[in-house]
C-alpha cells in the first residue's frame, strides 16, 4: 500500500504500519475465509440450479453451464464483498482506543477486496 492516488499516499492517509501476525489479524483471516464461504455458497447453490435445468451430458456443456451461472452471480458476490469491505473502512481508519487491534483484524478483509 505504499504509492500514492491523487496525490495522497494511501499507507499515509489510512495510517497503516508494519503489521505483526497476531491473534487479531488471525481472527480477521477467519473472517476472511467466512466472506469467501459466502461468495461459494451464492456460487455453488446457482451452478446447482442451472444443472438442475439444463442437465448437461457432456464436458462442453458443463463448462458453458459453469460460466454461464458464474456471470450471473458474480455481480452478488462482489457486492457482498463490498460491503463488507466498506464496513470496515472507519475501522481501518480509526485512531482511539483498540484501534491497533481493530485496525488488524480489518486488514485482512480489506486486502482480500483489492485481490479480487
Amino acid at each position: 500500500m505504499n504509492f500514492s492516488v491523487a496525490g495522497l499516499n494511501l499507507r499515509d492517509m489510512f495510517q497503516m504500519h508494519t503489521i505483526n501476525l497476531s491473534v487479531a489479524v488471525w481472527v480477521g483471516f477467519i473472517a476472511l475465509l467466512g466472506s469467501l464461504r459466502n461468495d461459494g455458497v451464492i456460487m455453488g447453490t446457482y451452478i446447482h440450479q442451472v444443472f438442475e435445468d439444463k442437465k448437461p451430458s457432456t464436458v462442453q456443456d458443463v463448462r458453458e453451464a459453469v460460466v454461464m451461472a458464474g456471470k450471473k452471480r458474480v455481480r452478488p458476490a462482489m457486492m457482498t464483498t463490498a460491503v463488507a469491505v466498506i464496513a470496515l473502512l472507519p475501522v481501518l481508519s480509526s485512531t482511539g482506543k483498540g484501534a491497533d487491534i481493530m485496525g488488524s483484524y480489518a486488514i485482512p478483509m480489506s486486502v482480500e477486496w483489492l485481490y479480487r
